[in-house]
């Protein structure tokens, strides 16, 4: 192990920066996280409004890894994680028939973001902080942020916890190896739409996977354990539509989504709002864990380098972690 004690950056605090800066500040290196966002969790994410709240990104997570599966536990047993248990179809094609939850879905309690902020506890983390440029001055990294400008702390080692295009962006000018890597991943969008109905509203199903049109994911996200306000549905859309519609505004979104969740759900919302995810997944996750470059101590890590899915960014930065470490 690394005996040195180093000032860390990640960019990110979504779930692998979580994970490596926890992983990171265990073994007594000193972490800073920053992330453009309000706050932690990244996908991991609830929109709220008067009255509402929808799980406007990742919708669940699995646990299939031995390491991950012992933190959802851990996660359980400190009560921000919750088991989801909906009425599972398929609809379209040759759906409409129930899926059997072999392998248990987890939400975060009382929002999807729960996880997140616990793992934020104790970890040094400024939001509303977008890095904008990396540069390498002597052996050490400064940042400049679109916010402050340059930042007077500079780190001996850097970590970008982000999607393959905003990592490519900060490494083109300062690493032409990391750089061309992840300018190779395709990522993809998605439209999401949250849905607020002044009732609950039951079609025979909480959840279900659309195998015809636009719609790719329906689900009741008042279905989901320790939610509260009133009636909300999430429907996200395929990415090959997604994609194909990526710079539409969110008004044309709605015109053309809103029609398809009617038909499948059977009753038109009382409001409805859609939101851009412009780098929601990868349409093929990698495996490598994540990427490294001792000479310069600079990181990639993210869910799309390891599989994909919640469990695929912790783990991802927790591999990178021990690069660090090692």
């Amino acid at each position: 192990m690394n005996a040195k004690t180093q000032e860390i950056a990640i960019i990110g605090a979504g779930i692998a920066g979580l994970a490596a800066g926890q992983a990171l500040q265990s073994a007594g290196q000193r972490v800073q996280l920053f992330d453009k966002s309000r706050s932690t969790g990244g996908r991991l994410c609830t929109r709220r409004g008067e009255d509402w709240q929808a799980d406007h990104g990742a919708q669940y997570f699995t646990a299939r890894d031995p390491d991950f599966a012992a933190q959802v536990q851990r996660w359980l047993q400190d009560g921000v994680v919750a088991q989801w248990q909906p009425r599972l179809i398929t609809l379209g094609g040759d759906g409409g028939h129930r899926l059997d939850a072999a392998l248990p879905r987890y939400v975060g309690t009382p929002r999807m973001g729960a996880p997140a902020r616990q793992m934020s506890l104790g970890l040094s983390v400024e939001t509303q902080t977008t890095v904008n440029a990396l540069q390498r001055v002597g052996d050490r990294w400064q940042l400049h942020t679109l916010e402050h400008g340059l930042l007077p702390q500079n780190y001996d080692c850097v970590l970008l916890a982000l999607p393959a295009a905003q990592a490519t962006t900060l490494l083109q000018t300062c690493n032409s190896v990391l750089a061309s890597a992840t300018a190779d991943v395709t990522m993809r969008g998605c439209w999401t739409l949250m849905l607020r109905f002044a009732a609950p509203v039951d079609p025979g199903f909480d959840a279900a996977f659309v195998n015809e049109g636009p719609l790719s994911w329906i689900a009741r996200d008042s279905s989901k354990p320790q939610r509260s306000g009133s009636e909300t549905w999430i429907a996200q859309a395929s990415p090959v539509w997604s994609q194909a519609h990526i710079e539409a505004s969110a008004d044309e979104v709605l015109a053309q989504l809103l029609p398809a969740f009617n038909a499948w759900v059977g009753k038109a919302p009382l409001a409805a709002s859609a939101h851009r995810w412009r780098y929601a997944d990868c349409e093929s996750p990698a495996r490598v864990g994540s990427l490294w470059s001792a000479a310069e101590q600079l990181g990639v890590c993210g869910d799309w380098l390891n599989g994909g899915r919640v469990e695929g960014a912790w783990l991802s930065g927790r591999h990178l972690a021990k690069h660090l470490l090692t």
